[in-house]
């Protein structure tokens, strides 16, 4: 206890300076923003905002694209309480209760409940990660070039298990992601690899490139084609602040949003978006009254909205503590870590220890920041929300093209970001799930690395994956989850599920 709180009191020297602080509250802000705004999303703007940190501390880097994704679960569930229209994936099942609370004349309420919800949920699983920190850690510092394979296995057969869409188009997807991860030279023979006799793919494919391509200016292209018309803005919001009604039928939901939200945040594939659908899912079972969900039921708000922003904060722990992405965001800042020479892992924790704790204190900070910045700007975002997208993509395109330009002074990155765009756009037109190819390109070097490494030490015994325990189980954990694709009630489940996406 008294190591877990000298820790905090790191954290939060370095989460507590100015700098700490001026970007958490530009990372918070702007996810907020981008949550408001449907169309864009937090993985597009830290897609897009990568070049951006390259001159930036790496804590503050951290720190505020950590708070552009938890903001953006704020955000979004603005624009879904106020427009119908969800600014975030995980604020789809907010529409729901959400809208019909606002036609009621009831937005206000609404509103106040989901922040409230989300910051208690926010401090809850700020604690989690906190005390999950350091026995998970020591743990992982007992994992040699076998485990790491076979964790990072596991990773990728979740993410595709629990990623939205069609399974096997998210296998695909995955493989697509670990041969994009090949391009380049080979560490250990010096030869080129799939580079196609170009020079500029000798170091292989940029991080950078395929995100912003991809996830920026796919999302882009996407967008131009889809109805963003918002007639059905709610001009009037009323009080903020719930009835003494709203608490009693919400403290429940929040709790247990917040414990549900928490763990399943911890899952490949999980995240804030998988945690409210089973927030809602369970409201709805345990209530007196189902036949309100989806009229207008509060617990329909509060609950979900506590469970998106714990899950969004505890999918840090596999990236923090193993250097494991759980999802695109934290692929993206896998990506953003190593911008600045940091190598994911346990010893992050004990080589950085002052980025390790002051991104943990920073969510608590943010979090904060976020209550004081969503209750009394509401009026603001309900104007923003008037805002045509037509006026927003050349801007953002400009950005992209500057941003891609200025990592490596090389105008083939900004040929290559326009073609990974129009392959993502053609992703979205066949309802593929990038996420996954995201995940299988940041995982596959390392992957081939430690691989490598294993069958080195073991002089080429390919046994040495299942003989060591830990390796063992994780490969086991790994046919688990693709033995639940053969259950028919986790099929029905999951269909439903994703079935609005």
């Amino acid at each position: 206890m008294e190591a877990l709180v000298s820790h905090l009191a790191l954290g939060a020297d370095t989460a507590l300076s100015w700098s700490s602080l001026l970007y958490c509250l530009v990372g918070v802000t702007l996810g907020t923003l981008v949550g408001v705004l449907p169309g864009i999303g937090p993985v597009a703007t830290i897609a897009l905002l990568l070049p951006v940190t390259y001159g930036l501390p790496p804590v503050s880097a951290l720190i505020m694209l950590s708070g552009i994704y938890y903001g953006a679960q704020y955000g979004g569930s603005t624009a879904a309480i106020l427009v119908n229209l969800p600014g975030e994936s995980s604020s789809l099942v907010t529409c729901l209760d959400g809208h019909a609370l606002a036609q009621k004349g009831r937005a206000g309420a609404a509103l106040g409940i989901a922040a409230i919800g989300s910051f208690f949920a926010g401090t809850v699983s700020t604690l989690v990660v906190a005390a999950a920190a350091i026995p998970l850690a020591d743990f992982a510092l007992k994992f040699g070039p076998a485990e790491y394979f076979s964790l990072m296995v596991l990773g990728l057969i979740a993410a595709v298990v629990l990623a939205q869409g069609d399974v096997l188009k998210a296998v695909a997807m995955t493989l697509l992601g670990l041969l994009l991860g090949l391009v380049g030279t080979d560490v250990n023979s010096g030869e080129e690899r799939f580079t196609f006799g170009i020079p500029e793919l000798a170091e292989g494919l940029s991080f950078v490139v395929i995100s912003m391509g991809i996830f920026g200016l796919g999302e882009i292209i996407a967008n131009l084609e889809r109805d963003h018309s918002r007639e059905q803005v709610i001009k009037t919001v009323g009080s903020v602040l719930p009835t003494g009604d709203d608490y009693r039928r919400s403290w429940k939901p929040v709790l247990r949003g917040s414990a549900l939200g928490s763990l399943l945040g911890v899952l490949p594939g999980g995240g804030a978006m998988l945690s409210a659908f089973a927030s809602y899912m369970i409201e709805k079972r345990l209530s007196k009254n189902p036949q309100e969900f989806g009229q207008g039921a509060i617990e329909g708000v509060a609950g979900p909205e506590s469970a998106n922003n714990a899950g969004a904060q505890t999918s840090f722990i596999p990236l923090l503590v193993m250097g494991l992405p759980s999802n695109a965001v934290m692929a993206l800042m896998i990506g953003a870590m190593m911008i600045h020479g940091i190598v994911p892992g346990p010893q992050v924790m004990t080589e950085r220890p002052e980025l390790f704790w002051g991104v943990i204190v920073s969510m608590w900070v943010g979090n904060a920041l976020l209550l004081l910045l969503n209750l009394p700007l509401i009026g603001v975002w309900v104007r923003l929300l008037s805002v045509p997208y037509r006026m927003l993509y050349p801007a953002i395109l400009l950005f992209c093209c500057i941003g891609v330009f200025s990592v490596n002074n090389s105008l083939f990155d900004v040929f290559l970001t326009v073609g990974f765009g129009l392959l993502g756009y053609l992703f979205i037109k066949l309802q593929c799930e990038p996420a996954p190819l995201l995940l299988g390109f940041v995982l596959g070097p390392l992957m081939e690395e430690n691989l490598r490494r294993a069958m080195l030490l073991s002089r080429g015994d390919p046994t040495v994956f299942f003989t060591r325990p830990i390796s063992a189980s994780l490969l086991v954990l790994a046919v688990l989850f693709v033995a639940l694709l053969a259950v028919p009630r986790f099929r029905s489940t999951r269909q439903v599920a994703f079935a609005e996406d």
